[in-house]
């Protein structure tokens, strides 16, 4: 029985040892194919005005496909956020506390950029905080990549979007011929999104500003260049200064709505009214209804400067984010109806104590950044099997006073 069990740990151990170089050849190869298309890719970058001293730069050092951004590229989740869930990761008391705090800390730059370009800054901060947390997503390297080594990941190694990231890798390579940045700094999301405010690299030559005059259009380091690039989009898409978002609305029950736009004037004809009581404060303004919980959730007529937003990223929950946010670091509350939410709330704080537990019992080892996401999610029903709850994942009251009986 000895030298069977030694005969099979034997042949385990040449099993694995096959593998071993299988697997490394395999990568070798991988290696050598990626390495064969940077220097292949490096004539089409000089046929685009690239210098080969700049090429060389971008990519000295860089030997193989960056795994992680294929593993994002193809696998992403397939969860569909509830409303709830995507506005409570994003408009909170943190986000709104910090954008208050930097908009005191910025106040004569937003001063300057809202004189230059017409857009709200409190606009420009909810977007800053979706983007890139107010800049901190920028100190995670889990987040932030070598942008040439990413795109040049995804052209290589993902059909679907090869030909999108050969054209930003060639934006992005422009970007660093004309000096506005150097290679050590010039980094990105795995996607290619850039600096504070998440600018592509062909966004980013279309609408990148030199807002503090030092000669560099500087969206990773300055805040008023990528404060001032968010504005500058925003304005170059039709911005109405002066002029809201939307609308929080309430329906009159027991009727259909007209899909499309139409006057405010119309919508108040048909019983649609403020959520405040008050009156529409230009009636000749076309606007839509939104809906983004439902029927039984807030209601909103959404009006030009919504669309304009979702020329920044266009997702109706994203322009609404940041018209809510934006609304409520600037001192107005938060809409009058909540949306559909299947438990009772927790607050920012008590979320950030929600992981801690999690963690410290071992179901959790995410950041604690009062964020609920799949990884939350999973360590929330993981408890919620153990003492015998429903496994809905959902952060709830209930669960933090389990949690705090642990």
């Amino acid at each position: 029985m000895r030298k069977r069990a030694a005969l099979n740990s034997v042949a385990v151990k040449l099993l694995a040892a096959v593998l071993f170089v299988l697997l490394g050849a395999q990568s070798s190869l991988a290696d050598a194919g990626f390495q064969r298309w940077i220097a292949e890719f490096r004539n089409v970058a000089i046929q685009n005005g690239i210098s080969g001293a700049t090429y060389d730069r971008a990519f000295r050092g860089i030997t193989a496909p960056d795994p992680e951004v294929l593993e994002k590229a193809r696998y992403q989740p397939e969860f569909r956020n509830e409303a709830w869930e995507y506005f409570d990761n994003r408009v909170n008391e943190h986000t709104i506390t910090r954008g208050r705090q930097l908009a005191q800390e910025w106040k004569p730059w937003l001063d300057r950029i809202e004189r230059q370009f017409g857009v709200s800054r409190y606009i420009l901060l909810a977007i800053w905080s979706i983007e890139s947390n107010y800049g901190e997503a920028l100190k995670n390297a889990s987040v932030m990549r070598s942008l040439p080594r990413s795109l040049a990941t995804l052209a290589y190694g993902d059909q679907r979007r090869a030909k999108f990231a050969r054209t930003q890798l060639l934006a992005a390579l422009k970007i660093l011929e004309r000096g506005d940045i150097d290679v050590s700094h010039l980094s990105s999301s795995w996607a290619g999104a850039m600096g504070h405010t998440q600018f592509i690299p062909t966004s980013y030559q279309a609408y990148a500003v030199d807002m503090d005059g030092d000669g560099r259009r500087d969206i990773w380091n300055s805040v008023p260049d990528a404060l001032a690039t968010a504005a500058n989009l925003l304005r170059k898409n039709g911005w109405r200064t002066g002029e809201t978002w939307g609308y929080e609305v309430v329906l009159p029950g027991g009727r259909k709505f007209p899909a499309g736009s139409m006057p405010l004037s119309r919508w108040a004809s048909i019983g649609v009214v403020r959520a405040n009581g008050q009156t529409f404060p230009r009636p000749s303004d076309d606007a839509e209804l939104k809906v983004p919980d439902g029927r039984a959730g807030p209601a909103f007529l959404m009006t030009k400067n919504f669309f304009v937003i979702k020329r920044y990223n266009n997702s109706d929950k994203y322009a609404l984010a940041v018209g809510l946010l934006a609304d409520q670091i600037a001192g107005f509350g938060a809409p009058t109806r909540d949306w559909n939410r299947p438990f009772e709330r927790l607050s920012f704080q008590e979320t950030q104590e929600l992981q801690q537990r999690l963690g410290a019992l071992g179901y959790y080892q995410g950041e604690i950044d009062g964020k609920i996401g799949s990884g939350s999610r999973g360590a929330i029903k993981a408890f919620q099997a153990r003492i015998g709850l429903a496994q809905d994942g959902h952060p709830s009251k209930e669960v933090l006073r389990k949690l705090r009986g642990h």
